[in-house]
């Protein structure tokens, strides 16, 4: 894929002069000066001069859904069955993302890349919910332990697939996308995946998932490192045959769902772990994509803290949150919002008056 051109950050000056002008002492508002001077220079592209005010519109939260092959080791503390039964939660509203989603006005959907079974198998009435998306890779990826995940054509396939539904989400009106996840084993992909593509130490990048014990953690351990050894007798730098090799089929998505994102110029307040490695996976594909997100928290996995600081992100909440489902990013808008507020409404020292 031909790389875009860098963000045009020549603006950034006169958004970060407007900031300072507020009615507060320079800096004074942490982390929200940051994220308003990023979404002013996001929002001021191919523009003639910067934007005066930030828009926030109908932000949406996309949850990937998958299952993966790696599962039937044990490396959980739920079996995949669970994949499909929570994606059903989702989409009878009764799950946390649901509830953060419902008391901040945010548009849900939910994308089945690729479970064991197609929805409509547990719950006949879901087949044509208005909150699913159905764009699906296969039933589940490959055991990746003993095996290559995915087929190069499902990779490629699942990048177009996480790219249409970025783009259509933007066409439908929203200017901030989050992105959620859902795959029993996707800490597994997402830790293998995290070590082939970076020098950490295999035991930086696994965590203990969902919660489970030592036994399954040297077990989960041994099956990461079988998945990424197979990963170092490639290119280390041919990202993509990487991701094939390891990744889930909601990662790949997600990953298509950045790259997307990048070319149409909107940002995505990003989750935790597993999201961050797909967000990892995608600079390394085009690096500008790293110029469009911005980072909600700082989760309790292992390697999270890791992949944050290979991204130098400063991500703005830190709850000790283990739940993944885009939870984190949900309730990092707020923020977002904030910043925008002051950004939009709070007076100068000119305006009101104040001498400094």
């Amino acid at each position: 894929m031909e790389r875009n051109p860098l963000m045009d950050r020549s603006f950034a000056a006169d958004i970060q002069a407007r900031i300072d002008n507020k009615t507060k002492p320079l800096g004074a508002l942490g982390l929200l000066e940051n994220v308003a001077l990023e979404l002013a220079l996001i929002q001021s592209q191919g523009l003639s001069q910067p934007v005066e005010q930030i828009e926030i519109r109908k932000p949406t939260m996309l949850v990937f859904a998958a299952d993966h092959g790696v599962a039937e080791e044990g490396v959980s503390i739920a079996p995949s069955a669970v994949t499909q039964q929570m994606v059903a939660n989702f989409l009878a509203g009764g799950a946390a993302i649901n509830c953060f989603c419902d008391g901040n006005q945010i548009e849900f959907k939910v994308i089945d890349c690729g479970m064991l079974s197609p929805i409509d198998v547990l719950v006949p009435d879901f087949k044509h919910h208005p909150n699913l998306i159905e764009k699906r890779l296969g039933n589940g990826t490959a055991n990746f332990a003993k095996q290559t995940a995915m087929s190069h054509e499902q990779m490629a396939l699942g990048l177009e697939y996480g790219a249409e539904v970025a783009a259509q989400s933007i066409a439908d009106g929203s200017n901030v996308l989050m992105f959620g996840e859902m795959g029993i084993g996707n800490t597994s992909s997402a830790s293998a995946l995290l070590t082939a593509l970076s020098t950490l130490e295999l035991e930086h990048c696994v965590g203990l998932g969902t919660g489970i014990d030592q036994e399954q953690l040297n077990r989960k351990i041994n099956l990461v490192a079988q998945g990424v050894a197979r990963c170092r007798e490639l290119d280390a730098l041919d990202t993509k045959a990487i991701l094939a090799q390891v990744g889930g089929f909601e990662i790949v998505q997600m990953v298509g769902a950045f790259l997307q994102a990048t070319r149409l110029k909107t940002p995505v307040l990003v989750d935790g772990f597993i999201v961050s490695v797909a967000a990892y996976v995608a600079t390394l594909i085009d690096e500008e994509a790293r110029d469009y997100m911005l980072f909600a928290h700082r989760s309790e996995e292992n390697g999270h803290k890791f992949v944050l600081e290979y991204l130098k992100a400063e991500p703005l909440l830190d709850l000790g949150l283990r739940l993944g489902e885009g939870t984190g990013a949900v309730l990092a808008l707020p923020l977002v919002k904030a910043a925008a507020q002051f950004y939009n409404n709070m007076a100068s020292f000119e305006s009101a008056g104040v001498t400094v």
